[in-house]
């Protein structure tokens, strides 16, 4: 059985005393609901959380990372500063780093390849436009995106991805996919798994990323191919984080 995961991210929100304040309380609130947790933050903020972390049983991981090692790349951050920084996780093609950013499928599928090699988990994020969900395309749209990562990255590489089903419509805008809808999705994700890796297809977990909430993060944990949660606004702030990480 898939361990639960609930990644909190942080957008480009935070500063360094309301990061103190909402991990304190995250880490003073969890108790063993029986799922792993994260958050992805911001990069000037990952040393702060390597200091108020470590020992604690909450990770911490990046929203992005460069396709490059290093060098004449201004603003990118490199795999090995996140492993500077002890980062376990990374956020590879979140919806806002494709539609605002222009990331193609090509490149997201690179970032995990660079993340994978670097030790990192690449948390890979797929999901269909508002548009395309009603031409009937959800299925063809996220089984190409991840198609790509799969294409990327070897067999046996694959057990070492998350990935992170995120209905674009659904993100920041109060809507939600009903469990049934994002169940379907998330069936069709393991699939296009099966067909690379059939054990990969069972380990890898696939998130929920489009507005949980405590209110309704019960029923969408309870679908059999929901393995979590990729939680954005209600990350923010340390009692819905830990209501929906306690409706495990």
């Amino acid at each position: 059985m898939r361990h639960k995961l609930v990644i909190g991210n942080w957008k480009m929100n935070g500063n360094r005393a309301a990061n103190t304040a909402l991990l304190s309380g995250i880490v003073a609130g969890l108790n063993d609901f029986g799922a792993d947790c994260a958050v992805c933050v911001p990069a000037p903020y990952l040393a702060q959380c390597q200091a108020e972390l470590a020992g604690t049983p909450v990770a911490w991981g990046a929203q992005d990372v460069s396709i490059h090692a290093g060098g004449a790349y201004t603003g990118e951050v490199s795999a090995a500063m996140l492993q500077d920084f002890g980062a376990t996780y990374v956020l590879c093609g979140h919806s806002e780093r494709r539609g605002y950013h222009h990331e193609s499928n090509a490149l997201v599928a690179q970032k995990a390849v660079v993340a994978l090699a670097a030790g990192l988990t690449p948390v890979v994020c797929v999901g269909e436009s508002l548009a395309e969900r009603e031409a009937g395309r959800t299925d063809e749209v996220i089984c190409a995106q991840l198609q790509a990562v799969l294409d990327a990255i070897a067999p046996e590489a694959v057990a070492n991805i998350v990935l992170a089903y995120e209905p674009v419509w659904a993100i920041g805008t109060g809507k939600t996919a009903t469990p049934q809808m994002a169940q379907e999705a998330h069936r069709s994700l393991r699939a296009c798994l099966a067909n690379k890796h059939a054990g990969a297809a069972v380990a890898v977990k696939i998130l929920y990323g489009g507005s949980m909430k405590p209110e309704n993060a019960k029923e969408l944990m309870a679908q059999p191919d929901i393995d979590g949660g990729l939680i954005g606004g209600a990350a923010l702030k340390s009692s819905d984080f830990l209501g929906i990480i306690q409706a495990v």
